[in-house]
């Protein structure tokens, strides 16, 4: 793997210092399947795309599917995709983007890849759902045990099931009913996990939605990231009532936000002088930042491993899957072995334990040298426009993940630090880029991700599009 850069941090002198409603709907012509609006071969129109969020909003809250897709935070309408070649989409209205989301990480190899594409559907033409066990899963399990810290492992869906099964598991096998989380760390929508910081060093978690009952989170302990003084202080008040800590591998998603060095061992070996199991949630990281995930960072090296991880995004090849693991002990507490209960129809489905058994199976040495290539130039190419337009930043990474903090001086090291940046700077530099043909998360606190496809063409047109969004970035105001 190539060295990743470091985190790269800009100080506050270089700085400038310079939606829709809804529920409307609004009545436009429908136009032909086939119509493109094209200026100088470039595609301006997103009539299609405003047609089908209207239509969305009508059948679904807020259009979506998933909160951050419906452009809330950044502003506007969600662009529609209709298909994924190698680094590029294409939306409904015709247009091309280089795509810097990768569909929140699973696309490790780019979009359609050939010999995925061919897996899938010989396995579809032998059947889309048996509800029995199948070879695929078989093959997806040896491979993820080999190539990671997991001893054995459980398929399910999604990332959010893995952590929600996880809890449960490490609840079952300890006895006790407390749980760590560090704020800003994000681990699906369990209800236990909704928590965030409030005042103190060591807080119990209030629910931070509607229908969460406060009983639910009140053996949640939810601590500042990266504080090593935070943890020991919870685990002296409360040692022996927690289960489990549960923690991103490497945070992403308040922005990457990396543990400090030898934060997940210190994790570890407190948990195991308390009795408590150290869970590493990987659903982003696995199988992403390098062949074992982020524990081949620090884990494999340092000589130690979490009690259960969890596994999603990457794993799927783009299809919905995900799994957790662990210690083959406590592992074997689950039906039907041993009394946890966890089950799913879906779970271990053909087409998606095929997907991922591919993906993971061509994710070699080479796929990782590219794809780690294509994130270190990026991040040079993303450093050398926002120091151009005089703008104050860090850029951070995990491994070949990055994000950027608009507007401060000093590496972030936690959701504190993460929400401290000025984010209203990437509103204008996220339309800018849109506009230019370049697909990145609609939000400020998200990873942007690469993949082994995204070639010089793809990094050429980033490049062409990048200084005039950071100057769009620069001349922002927080009041516009």
């Amino acid at each position: 793997m190539l060295q990743q850069p470091p985190t790269v941090v800009h100080p506050v002198e270089h700085r400038c210092n310079e939606p829709r409603t809804a529920g409307v709907t609004r009545r436009r012509r429908r136009l032909p399947a086939d119509f493109v609006a094209r200026d100088n071969g470039v595609v301006t129109s997103t009539e299609a795309s405003e047609q089908l969020f209207d239509r969305a909003r009508a059948v679904s809250p807020g259009g979506v599917n998933s909160p951050v897709r419906a452009f809330r935070a950044v502003g506007g309408t969600p662009i529609f995709m209709a298909s994924g070649q190698g680094a590029w989409l294409t939306d409904v209205d015709g247009r091309r983007y280089v795509d810097l989301v990768g569909s929140w990480g699973p696309m490790l190899l780019g979009h359609a890849h050939p010999e995925v594409l061919a897996a899938v559907g010989d396995a579809v033409a032998r059947g889309t759902s048996f509800g029995t066990p199948s070879e695929p899963e078989v093959l997806l399990a040896e491979e993820i045990v080999a190539r990671a810290s997991a001893e054995s492992v459980r398929m399910v869906s999604s990332g959010t099931e893995a952590t929600m099964s996880a809890i449960r598991l490490a609840r079952g096998f300890t006895g006790r009913n407390k749980i760590v989380k560090f704020a800003g760390c994000y681990h699906g929508h369990v209800d236990a996990l909704l928590a965030q910081a409030g005042s103190g060093v060591v807080t119990l978690g209030l629910p931070e939605t509607p229908g969460v009952p406060s009983h639910v989170t009140a053996d949640t302990i939810v601590l500042p990231y990266n504080d090593r003084a935070a943890v020991e202080a919870a685990f002296a008040e409360y040692g022996d009532q927690i289960a489990c800590l549960i923690t991103e591998a490497a945070a992403g998603n308040m922005g990457v936000v990396p543990p400090e060095p030898g934060f997940n061992q210190f994790l570890s070996e407190v948990c195991g002088r308390n009795g408590a199991l150290f869970i590493s949630d990987e659903v982003m990281t696995g199988f992403r930042v390098t062949r074992s995930g982020h524990w081949g960072l620090d884990g494999e090296r340092e000589g130690w491993v979490p009690d259960l991880v969890t596994y999603g995004k990457v794993m799927g090849g783009g299809f919905p899957a995900a799994a957790f693991g662990g210690r083959r002990d406590v592992m074997e507490q689950l039906a039907p072995v041993g009394p946890v209960y966890q089950a799913g129809t879906l779970s271990g489905n053909p087409i998606a334990t095929t997907a991922g058994l591919t993906t993971l199976r061509l994710a070699d040495a080479a796929a990782y040298e590219r794809l780690d290539s294509a994130s270190s130039q990026l991040q040079g190419l993303v450093r050398d426009a926002l120091d151009a337009a005089g703008l104050a930043y860090v850029l951070q990474n995990a491994g070949n993940m990055f994000s950027v903090f608009w507007g401060v001086d000093a590496p972030v090291t936690d959701f504190a630090g993460a929400q401290a940046q000025e984010a209203w700077r990437y509103k204008p530099f996220f339309h800018a880029m849109l506009d230019a043909g370049i697909y990145l998360p609609p939000s400020a606190f998200e990873c942007w991700f690469v993949s082994a496809a995204h070639d010089e063409e793809a990094l050429s047109r980033i490049a062409e599009a990048l200084p005039g969004a950071a100057r769009a970035a620069a001349q922002a105001t927080n009041e516009s």
